[in-house]
């Protein structure tokens, strides 16, 4: 079979789009402590920053809504008598903060109600913390909430221990024991279960209320920290690390197959910085942003694998990043995602990842039901042994302008897929179904006029509807490979002949026809699928109900073949849009610089696809 197959995904043209400088977070004085933390946070309506403060330690509160320079004096939140090392927001409460320092301890504050960097007091006031968990013998390095239930927090320490606080009550009440310093923390979906990584290279899970690891596996050989990232709902984590050869590499790990990572460990690249996972439930999609460089590439995941999608590339090194909840995104402009990066410890460049569509509709097949504000578990509950996924809410009512509306908990994202695409193009396409003669447009019908390339795949398609029926779902791997077989409802395709050939097929020259098989196997299967039985002759009369049966059959699977038909054009046309941009671009730069060789040639190269995807 000629030609080259191509993954099908709705984020195969994600891209990554910067920021102007004066839509930035400026004039900020960010942490330049070595520790390895994201030094950043955010929520749909904060961003937390390690703040470089001289004589103890502090952070910074910026509202999201306040882009350009900050002032130069702002409040801050202080308290903490060393460095900050690591910050983490309440999934469940936009104004609830927790701080990690190198003083050993862990601090909740509150973020003041109409809280601004701008202010006309002659002194800006300080904000202090509400409550102070002390406990760790050590510096703590890392925070985390807990993802299902309401007030738990988990605390790293240099003491080798992972404390698991009730925040309500102010006091850690498990207490999970290392043989060296964690480097890395999170939470699964449901709150049940923790992974670590540790300084000795190892990777735990742990039964967080039994205290005690049900994993524990050699990691990454690399002397450089790794970390792990639990991917959602799926029963998988991710580990990025070294090699022993400094190579940066990336795992898939079952816990409950341990022992190694699912087809090994792949390497990345020989780049020293740390790479920091991020995993996106909607999108199942991983995010790695190297620590040291601009670089963020995404993987989707499918199958036990991670599929290279692309990658955002910039020249301003990045020490920190943080992503956004899946809420806070830009649902009218196709956004599925948006971080936050530190550039030269002096400003954060918001970047918002694109799905390049021109629909002005909520687009439902990029954007299921998430996580939204409401717990799974209160904190009794929780530390009582309830486990229970916190519950969803719709993004399509957010994007209506309505208030979030609740879906059940258990909703599974693998369940949305294609067949979120088919209400518009199902409107345009059953239309005509309704009466019998509307058979014959079908049947003839053939490709799309614009696109002559897909003839054969979509006669193969509506042959592999006719023949197999409702099996259609179970082979969508190999459909594009399917050949026309001995059809197993013979009178209903040799009834569709009839209608749409009329005279051609009332001469009945069926038997003595063997030698143009190959033909009809070229051109349209329903032909061939009639001339290979000798029974279709003999009785052309099915009864009502199984020529009705049988036409609805293979409308529904046109239907579906001009949906995915759709879905090509609608690539192509993304294609056509991201070339000419790109020919844009770099015309605009030969005007106001030295028109060089390559660029010439780099233009023409462009126009040239450019003009083949057109056509």
């Amino acid at each position: 079979m000629a030609g080259r197959f191509v993954r099908s995904s709705k984020y195969r043209h994600v891209f990554g789009r910067g920021t102007k400088k004066e839509q930035t977070y400026d004039n900020l004085r960010i942490s330049k402590n070595a520790w390895d933390t994201n030094l950043i946070k955010a929520n749909p309506e904060y961003l937390s920053v390690n703040w470089e403060a001289s004589g103890g330690g502090a952070l910074a509160v910026v509202p999201l809504s306040e882009r350009g320079r900050v002032p130069e004096q702002i409040p801050l939140f202080r308290g903490h008598t060393a460095a900050v090392l690591d910050t983490d927001w309440s999934p469940f409460n936009d104004h609830l903060l927790s701080s990690a320092s190198d003083d050993g301890k862990v601090f909740i504050w509150k973020v003041p109600d109409g809280f601004t960097l701008y202010t006309d007091a002659e002194e800006v006031p300080d904000v202090a913390p509400v409550a102070r968990l002390t406990g760790h013998l050590r510096k703590v390095g890392h925070v985390l909430f807990n993802p299902a239930a309401e007030n738990v927090l988990a605390s790293a320490s240099g003491d080798y221990t992972v404390k698991i606080w009730d925040v309500e009550v102010g006091a850690a009440k498990l207490n999970l024991k290392h043989k060296d310093i964690v480097q890395s923390l999170c939470w699964s979906a449901d709150g049940a279960s923790l992974v670590t990584t540790s300084r000795d290279k190892k990777l735990r899970v742990w039964d967080v209320r039994q205290e005690k690891p049900t994993l524990e596996v050699a990691g990454h050989s690399g002397a450089k920290n790794s970390r792990a990232v639990w991917m959602g709902e799926h029963d998988r984590i991710a580990t990025t690390g070294f090699s022993r050869m400094s190579d940066r590499q990336l795992g898939l790990w079952d816990p409950r197959n341990p022992g190694e990572p699912i087809g090994g460990f792949q390497i990345l690249d020989s780049i020293s910085g740390v790479c920091m996972p991020f995993w996106d439930e909607g999108t199942q999609c991983l995010y790695l942003a190297g620590k040291g460089d601009g670089n963020i590439r995404y993987y989707e995941f499918e199958n036990d694998k991670f599929e290279y999608l692309s990658e955002y590339k910039s020249s301003e090194p990045q020490r920190g990043i943080a992503f956004l909840p899946k809420r806070g995104v830009d649902l009218h402009d196709n956004e599925v995602l948006r971080c936050f990066k530190t550039v030269n410890d002096s400003y954060i460049e918001p970047i918002s990842f694109i799905v390049p569509r021109r629909s002005e509709m909520f687009q439902s097949d990029i954007y299921p039901p998430t996580v939204g504000v409401k717990p799974g578990t209160t904190t009794s509950e929780w530390f009582g042994g309830k486990t229970c996924l916190p519950p969803k809410i719709s993004l399509e009512s957010v994007y209506d302008g309505e208030g979030p509306k609740d879906v059940p908990s258990d909703y599974k994202p693998p369940a949305v897929s294609a067949p979120v695409q088919s209400p518009p193009p199902t409107k345009t396409t059953v239309e005509p179904p309704k009466p019998e003669p509307a058979a014959a447009p079908v049947a003839s019908h053939g490709p799309p006029p614009s696109v002559n390339d897909n003839k054969e795949s979509m006669s193969k398609m509506a042959s592999k509807f006719a023949d197999k029926g409702e099996e259609s779902d179970d082979d969508d791997a190999s459909s594009f490979e399917e050949v026309p077989k001995p059809v197993e409802r013979p009178s209903i395709a040799a009834r569709q002949e009839e209608k749409t050939r009329g005279p051609v097929m009332t001469k009945e020259p069926e038997p003595p026809k063997p030698t143009p098989a190959p033909v009809a196997s070229a051109q349209a299967p329903l032909p061939a699928s009639a001339s290979s039985t000798p029974t279709a002759g003999s009785g052309p009369m099915p009864t009502a109900a199984g020529a009705a049966a049988g036409l609805k059959e293979l409308l529904s699977g046109i239907q579906r073949t001009l949906e995915h038909q759709n879905q090509v054009m609608s690539d192509q046309s993304d294609q056509i849009g991201i070339l000419v941009r790109e020919v844009n671009t770099l015309k605009s730069k030969l005007a106001s610089g030295s028109g060089d060789r390559e660029k010439d040639e780099r233009i023409r190269e462009l126009e040239l696809e450019l003009e083949e995807a057109r056509s």
